[in-house]
């Protein structure tokens, strides 16, 4: 049973603030299962519950790097600005045409958030953006993706095209 719960920003439990506990882990074995594009390893670990007990696990893990994200928008027009790329094999085993609409976005590959997202932007929709600032960061698929993603929203007033 997992524990579910929704908190704000003044939200206490169990009579105090809500606060981050890291997770009890003892990563006992890890095995490389492809190592072809990007990296999928089987981990088998023991996770200490609540209860104090420990729990043996196993998970695959596709590590494929950070990446990032950006929104660009026109408030005035009320548009946002999306590319439509190719997206082949994975969206096109699962019935879709192999064609994605979506905000610009790539990996990291050893770059800041910040100045790969503004390459991104002007490789995929040839706006150029100067100053972009990072809202939040998201793991995009954390069940068994260590991706995890910087989110900019981009108003395109203030973009070059």
């Amino acid at each position: 049973m997992h524990e579910i719960a929704v908190y704000d920003a003044y939200s206490t439990y169990g009579g105090g603030i809500v606060q981050s506990k890291r997770a009890e882990v003892r990563i006992e074995d890890s095995k490389i299962l492809s190592d072809d594009w990007y990296t999928l390893t089987k981990y088998t670990f023991d996770l200490r519950r609540r209860d104090g007990e420990w729990q043996r696990q196993n998970r695959e893990v596709y590590d494929r790097g950070n990446g990032a994200t950006i929104l660009l928008y026109n408030r005035q027009k009320r548009t946002v600005i999306l590319t439509r790329q190719i997206s082949l094999f994975p969206v096109f085993i699962n019935g879709h045409d192999g064609y994605l609409i979506e905000a610009a976005a790539g990996l990291l590959d050893n770059m800041d958030p910040e100045n790969r997202i503004k390459a991104e932007a002007e490789e995929e929709t040839g706006y150029r953006v100067a100053n972009v600032q990072k809202v939040f960061e998201a793991f995009m698929s954390p069940g068994s993706v260590t991706e995890n993603c910087s989110f900019t929203p981009q108003n395109t007033n203030r973009a070059t095209r």
